[in-house]
């Protein structure tokens, strides 16, 4: 798969709810695929890191996630699945910090999200993993879980006027105009 196959907003798929997985053998070649894509992704874009993707981004309503296995290296290419995950616990204070989002062109936003977590899930082997996250790690596991449950981050900030930002060409974030390009724009909402 290619960076084309993710599907963005305002495809509806992405704000429905999807289905659990009964077999981590069942989706192994959607694993792959949504790795092949999310670097595509990636390579088609000079300032970012694709850090997940979810399975319904390539438009599969599966509960798989894909978690990049170190944020600091872009060439490091190795993702980890998540099967089935979910959160079992929020700890730690609640913190606003930038987000974007493979499915959402253009559009940046800073999200508030607990700092820590407890996560449940299954690994790529059927196996059951439990681990804790913090920092950006935690906030990558909130943003794709949500889109396991039909939510795109910029839900959470749907009022926040001064939320919404853009990249430049530099690769630095500026802030969006809220009247003119996120109140009512029929691609977000």
């Amino acid at each position: 798969m290619t960076k084309d196959d993710i599907i963005s907003l305002p495809n509806p798929h992405l704000r429905e709810v999807s289905t659990r997985v009964a077999d981590a053998n069942d989706v192994t070649s959607l694993v792959i695929d949504m790795t092949a894509a999310a670097l595509d992704w990636e390579a088609s874009r000079p300032h970012e890191i694709s850090a997940a993707l979810a399975a319904v981004q390539i438009d599969s309503l599966q509960r798989v996630v894909i978690v990049r296995s170190d944020f600091d290296n872009k060439e490091s290419r190795d993702f980890t699945a998540l099967i089935n995950p979910e959160i079992v616990k929020y700890e730690g204070s609640i913190v606003a910090d930038y987000e974007g989002c493979l499915s959402v062109k253009d559009v940046y936003g800073k999200v508030p999200r607990h700092t820590k977590i407890r996560v449940r899930a299954t690994n790529i082997d059927g196996e059951e993993v439990r681990f804790k996250a913090d920092g950006f790690l935690a906030r990558v596991i909130q943003h794709e879980i949500d889109h396991t449950n039909g939510i795109v981050f910029i839900d959470h900030i749907k009022e926040e006027t001064e939320s919404f930002y853009q990249l430049d060409e530099k690769g630095d974030l500026q802030p969006l105009d809220y009247a003119k390009h996120i109140k009512n724009s029929r691609i977000l909402w």
